[in-house]
């Protein structure tokens, strides 16, 4: 790695990016510029400024990217359906393109040798912050104090704290949680502590945003969610921008006991890890979003969407966003979306979240077809004959020449 004068640092403000400024400054003799999102963690992020300043840190930002997180890349993420592992919606994962966006804006517009962050060796956000820059600037260079250093543990980065006179008081002071948690408008994710046991389940006061499905109200809530272009725009009639319809969707689906997840997933670097998830609003959506589409797609392109969809979570979830073949798919997804237009009726109720009616102008449900009564020769039922056999012949003709099928 050649000689660095300034790097950019993905700064939370807690202790391990606390320690990485120090540590950054001291053993790479360089300056650093700290780089803080507000991407809708539910915490307030402006008091990293006074952390970063009593770090001697001259050059802070701190950037409110609620909307463009959920307008840019949640949304597009949702056009799919995009689930990973049949379970998991990739909240932590569609986050890092954008920090390894901005990360890359303000190295340029700061003049940084090079970027750094305070993902470990072992998970995945290591590699998607570090294949976002790359893609984005390939010239530049990555810091990942976790691979170099020995600060292996807590007791460890307190002890480096009080050897070079950084303030702790933000991090010692409240009882610290046995989870690592992420969070932002999408979800919160839970690992660690009694996690790290498959077996052993959560504990009832680890969830943060929702009540659990026992606790929820007796009586169901009805709302409707509007589309336009396959995105939601509007519940019960009011329009709302990106980020507050999320933050309404979670307040609503949390209240209602929807949204908690616990897996065992398949890390990138090849390691299972367990994890419990709260996504109430995501949860809500990709019901809302696949019933808009049962009523406007065609057959053979909402079949395809759902083939296509598990690889198109496989590159949100390596971080593979900045990716050509992630464009590819997007123009893809995005050409069908222009007729998902309408309004979902969904029914919130202890832990569920069911679509109860659907309705477009865009529809191609046909009820003079569908229908069980009499549809006035809108259908002809002779054609249906026809259309067997003819899909019947190879199989036929199999038989006919003693193939066994049995």
């Amino acid at each position: 790695m050649s000689k660095i004068d300034k790097v950019v640092l993905a700064y939370s403000g807690g202790l391990d990016t606390s320690v990485i400024v120090r540590w950054l400054q001291e053993t790479y003799d360089c300056e650093v510029v700290t780089f803080t999102a507000d991407i809708g963690q539910g915490e307030e992020v402006e008091p990293a400024r006074a952390k970063a300043e009593a770090l001697g840190v001259k050059e802070i930002y701190i950037d409110d990217l609620r909307e463009e997180y959920v307008r840019d890349f949640v949304f597009p993420m949702f056009r799919a359906n995009t689930i990973y592992e049949g379970e998991y919606l990739l909240g932590t994962s569609i986050a890092r393109p954008l920090i390894a966006k901005r990360l890359i804006e303000i190295a340029n517009e700061t003049g940084a040798d090079a970027i750094s962050h305070g993902a470990t060796g072992k998970g995945n956000d290591q590699v998607r912050f570090e294949l976002g820059a790359y893609a984005l600037k390939p010239g530049i260079q990555v810091i990942a104090p976790w691979r170099e250093w020995d600060l292996n543990s807590r007791d460890k980065l307190m002890q480096y704290c009080e050897q070079h006179n950084i303030p702790v008081d933000f991090s010692g002071k409240k009882k610290k949680s046995p989870y690592s948690m992420d969070a932002n408008l999408l979800h919160i994710s839970y690992e660690g502590g009694i996690l790290e046991d498959p077996w052993a389940e959560a504990e009832e006061d680890m969830w943060r945003w929702s009540v659990s499905p026992e606790a929820a109200p007796d009586i169901p809530t009805y709302i409707t969610l509007e589309f336009e272009n396959g995105d939601p725009v509007a519940i019960d009639g009011e329009r709302l921008s990106p980020a507050t319809m999320l933050e309404r969707l979670n307040k609503l689906g949390g209240a209602n006991g929807i949204g908690r997840l616990d897996i065992v997933e398949n890390r990138y670097v090849g390691m299972k890890s367990r994890g419990c998830y709260e996504t109430p609003g995501g949860t809500i959506l990709l019901k809302a979003h696949r019933a808009i589409e049962s009523i406007t797609l065609d057959r053979e392109v909402a079949h395809m969407k759902d083939e296509l969809m598990p690889r198109y979570a496989k590159l949100i979830y390596n971080g593979y966003w900045w990716s050509p073949e992630r464009r590819m798919l997007q123009a893809a997804i995005d050409e069908s979306q222009a007729v998902v237009n309408g309004e979902v009726r969904l029914k919130l109720y202890k832990g569920s979240v069911s679509a109860v009616g659907r309705r477009s102008a865009d529809s191609l449900f046909d009820e003079r077809i569908a229908t069980f009564e009499d549809d006035a020769g809108a259908y002809d039922q002779k054609d249906a004959e026809g259309f067997i056999k003819l899909n019947a012949l190879r199989l036929r003709i199999a038989a006919g020449k003693g193939r066994d099928l049995i």
